[in-house]
């Protein structure tokens, strides 16, 4: 009893160990004027040791002639899925130098994932529509996440310690310096001045009566 005594008092000082090496970034971004900027990834890159490696695949579905969702960020070597909620066929490519890819014309979902081996910046397209646009984020570390329409990300589940954080969207306007944190027991919070450009005019028609 004395042992199994001492095996259960290590659990629990394990357990609450594990929880005090757990951090929470709280991040917002907002444009010069203060408004809240939508869709921006906020990147945590570890100043030291290892990034774990990849967790589950992604999701970049086609939905009503459109990418969902618009901004996807994903870790190095990360399988992504692109399957086509559509009754018509899309043409998904990118010529981005981070990951060049296309899977031709197609419905359901395809064969294969597309694996993301490097880090950078990719856009997505549709051979078919024109106006269909999306973005991935590739990057080197499983701690991120995007901006809600408050322009605010909570990162919890972050493991203490030092690190670099960047952010980034896709229609940013000039660079922004990133800011080194180090986080610990209670949550840490950042904020960003981001100058976004407004999303550009597109022309979406009406489905014909096949659907395109």
């Amino acid at each position: 009893m004395r042992r199994v005594g001492w095996l259960l008092l290590a659990a629990a000082i394990g357990c609450g160990a594990g929880q005090a090496t757990a951090a929470v970034l709280d991040a917002s971004v907002r444009s010069p004027a203060g408004a809240p900027v939508e869709d921006a990834a906020v990147v945590l890159e570890p100043l030291a040791g290892p990034a774990p490696r990849p967790r589950a695949p992604a999701r970049i579905e086609q939905v009503d002639r459109e990418f969902v969702p618009y901004l996807s960020i994903v870790q190095v070597g990360t399988p992504v899925q692109f399957p086509n909620r559509d009754r018509l066929k899309h043409h998904v490519y990118s010529f981005s130098p981070a990951k060049t890819f296309e899977i031709k014309l197609y419905v359901g979902q395809p064969a294969k994932p597309v694996v993301f081996d490097k880090p950078g910046e990719v856009v997505l397209g549709c051979n078919i529509h024109d106006w269909m646009v999306a973005h991935v984020l590739v990057v080197d570390t499983p701690w991120f996440g995007k901006t809600d329409a408050s322009g605010r990300v909570r990162l919890d589940g972050v493991p203490a310690g030092r690190y670099r954080v960047r952010v980034w969207h896709p229609r940013q306007q000039g660079a922004v310096a990133a800011q080194t944190v180090t986080l610990g027991a209670a949550p840490v919070r950042a904020a960003f001045g981001l100058d976004v450009a407004p999303a550009p005019p597109r022309f979406k028609p009406p489905a014909d009566p096949e659907g395109y």
